[in-house]
């Protein structure tokens, strides 16, 4: 029988239970797998995070591993069979909103010499840890996401609103919300 406390929101699925363990607020540094977050998360908007969790290994195939640079060179029978591939989330805006912030991905790395570099700086490299009792404390949005979110926008990235952004920090371990009772507690 398990006895590991976790998250509320992660108890419905084996799925879930191991991403909240293995990568759920583990801080990320390296600049591919930021970039996976970032497009998982902006597919995402709207939906449920379990239902990108289930999709993630054809996300992967359909986006070339998540390699930006690719991404970034998609043309227009590319983003064709992405819309007709069934196991992403085929949401047109969403589909050519990752190319477009592929190009503007690589742009900040070439302006900070590393997207890791720019995204850690508004935490001045650090994880923020907050202490939420339970999940109704654990806020959608916060001031610091609302400035990120501005920012990616003024760099042309799209599907960037605030509580995305939020997510993403979530995910990237750039904020720990692990609740108190959890076993990841920082």
């Amino acid at each position: 029988m398990e006895t590991k406390s976790r998250c509320g929101w992660c108890q419905s699925s084996a799925l879930y239970k191991e991403y909240h363990d293995q990568e759920w607020g583990t801080p990320v540094y390296d600049d591919a797998t930021l970039f996976e977050f970032l497009i998982l998360e902006t597919f995402q908007a709207g939906l449920s995070w379990i239902t990108i969790l289930n999709k993630r290994e054809n996300f992967r195939k359909a986006f070339d591993q998540f390699n930006y640079k690719k991404i970034a060179q998609y043309n227009d029978d590319k983003i064709l069979d992405l819309l007709q591939d069934a196991g992403i989330i085929r949401n047109k805006l969403k589909v050519y909103s990752a190319v477009t912030n592929a190009q503007a991905f690589i742009k900040i790395q070439e302006e900070f010499g590393s997207f890791s570099k720019y995204i850690w700086n508004f935490t001045d490299g650090k994880t923020i840890i907050n202490n939420p009792k339970t999940l109704k404390d654990v806020p959608a949005t916060t001031p610091l996401s609302d400035v990120i979110s501005k920012d990616l926008k003024k760099r042309s990235f799209k599907f960037v609103g605030s509580t995305v952004i939020y997510a993403l920090m979530q995910a990237t371990g750039m904020v720990d919300d692990h609740v108190e009772n959890c076993w990841k507690k920082a």
